[in-house]
């Protein structure tokens, strides 16, 4: 674990968020009122990527919805790619400029900031898309300690976890978190980080063109920084790991999804495919479909969707169009689904679930599917709305953001029908999910987060 010194901590109030206080100390005191004590996690808490560990985006502690309008627009100074977190009063968010910021959910006020690092500049990069690259993922709250945890890029391609205390903003833990194999500056951290049993769960994918020396991996160490040990996809290039929700939590195990591999025929490669994974990174199970050569050879694999837990079974699907059911604890290897169905969508992101039906996150537009007792996959409904974000579920609708238009929309979840919408005032970063709590739904954009009222 290294020192914080020479990082800085500041404290302010957006303008129209309050008068900004002359001193530090007296900021985070005027702020403070409208938040609740940190280090535990409530029922209208949202602590991690999609709410929970099982990542089902289903908020049941939501009003209903009604008509929708901007509570607040706060700017901050770059994209926001990661959920917001919402704990305790406090609206955590992350930006690509390599700042974390915690915001007053009643007002979007700054009740502190901390700037980690200056990001890396596209033009640094090998390939690329997101300029500049700083902090991507989903951060992860841990209550046990207090923290918020994010992976931030740095100048030189350097990736390093920072623990931030939730009240304050004061770094606590900072360790550097390189990827074992490869190398670093070929790696982008987009998978949010999962928090299980006192250890961070941080999955490694590559850049956008898959360019250079790089294997999918997932790392973990301790919420104290220490201890890492990592997974790498069995392949000799690619296979990167970057769904955007990370691990997804079956029992004592994760689940995460793996992109196409360097190999296009011969034995399996170990790429493209859903892998179960012990606490301590050792591989216990996979799925991979039986035509995994011709997917790696076409980048048309399973790595672009998070698997989703569906009772008894699991979904995934990916950029082929086809989706797949595995039995949960038996993924079955190459050719082991329980079933399949043809002609769905190319999925980019997250899936909602609420019982046994499946939201997916589909670059024409969300669909929803349902899983039969016998595993049987039978599509409900497909939405002619262009909202290609992951969907979350609360107040009786599907939460969907078109991240291109910038117009959040609830949907009817029988029948896909708009319900509500908003414009947010600007585009939002691809794979944008809302966070969605009591009354109001909050979104990352281009900008900074804007809050949604009449969720």
């Amino acid at each position: 674990m290294i020192a914080a010194s020479g990082i800085f901590v500041a404290y302010a109030a957006l303008a129209g968020g309050g008068a900004a206080a002359t001193t530090a100390s007296a900021t985070v005191h005027a702020a403070a009122a409208a938040t609740v004590p940190l280090g535990q996690v409530t029922a209208g808490d949202w602590p991690t990527y999609h709410l929970n560990n099982t990542r089902d985006g289903n908020q049941t502690k939501l009003n209903p919805v009604s008509t929708l309008s901007v509570d607040w627009s706060a700017p901050l100074d770059g994209a926001v790619y990661g959920e917001p977190l919402l704990v305790g009063g406090r609206v955590l968010a992350a930006t690509e400029n390599d700042t974390i910021y915690a915001l007053n959910r009643s007002t979007g006020a700054v009740l502190w900031s901390a700037h980690v690092g200056s990001p890396e500049p596209l033009a640094s990069l090998p390939c690329g898309d997101i300029s500049p690259l700083g902090i991507t993922s989903t951060m992860v709250y841990d209550p046990g300690t207090n923290r918020v945890f994010a992976v931030a890029e740095t100048t030189g391609g350097v990736h390093t976890l920072f623990g931030l205390n939730a009240g304050t903003g004061a770094i606590e833990v900072q360790t550097e978190i390189e990827p074992p194999l490869g190398d670093a500056i070929t790696y982008q951290q987009r998978g949010a980080l999962t928090l299980l049993n006192g250890r961070i769960y941080i999955p490694y994918g590559g850049l956008f063109g898959d360019c250079g020396n790089y294997i999918g991996q997932v790392l973990s160490v301790a919420t104290d920084g220490t201890g890492m040990q990592s997974f790498a996809v069995p392949t000799t290039r690619e296979g990167g790991i970057w769904e955007t929700g990370g691990g997804v939590v079956d029992g004592a195990n994760l689940l995460y999804a793996s992109g196409n591999g360097q190999a296009t025929s011969g034995s399996y490669d170990g790429s493209d495919s859903v892998i179960e994974l012990s606490p301590t990174l050792q591989r216990l199970d996979y799925f991979a479909p039986t035509d995994w050569a011709t997917q790696n050879g076409g980048d048309a694999d399973l790595g672009s969707m998070t698997p989703a837990l569906v009772g008894q079974y699991i979904y995934v699907d990916g950029k082929t169009n086809n989706g797949y059911v595995l039995r949960n604890g038996a993924l079955g290897g190459v050719g082991g689904q329980v079933a399949e169905l043809a002609n769905t969508c190319q999925t980019f992101g997250t899936a909602a679930v609420s019982g046994n039906t499946v939201y997916l996150p589909c670059a024409t537009g969300p669909q929803a599917v349902t899983i039969g007792a016998d595993g049987t996959p039978t599509l409900l409904w497909k939405s002619t709305v262009p909202a290609e974000g992951s969907p979350v579920l609360g107040g009786g609708a599907v939460w969907a953001v078109d991240y291109f238009g910038g117009e959040l929309y609830a949907l009817d979840p029988a029948t896909g029908a708009t319900k509500a919408q908003i414009y947010l005032g600007s585009t939002a970063p691809n794979f944008v999910t809302p966070t969605v709590v009591g009354d109001q739904a909050f979104v990352g954009t281009v900008h900074g987060v804007v809050a949604v009222g009449g969720a």
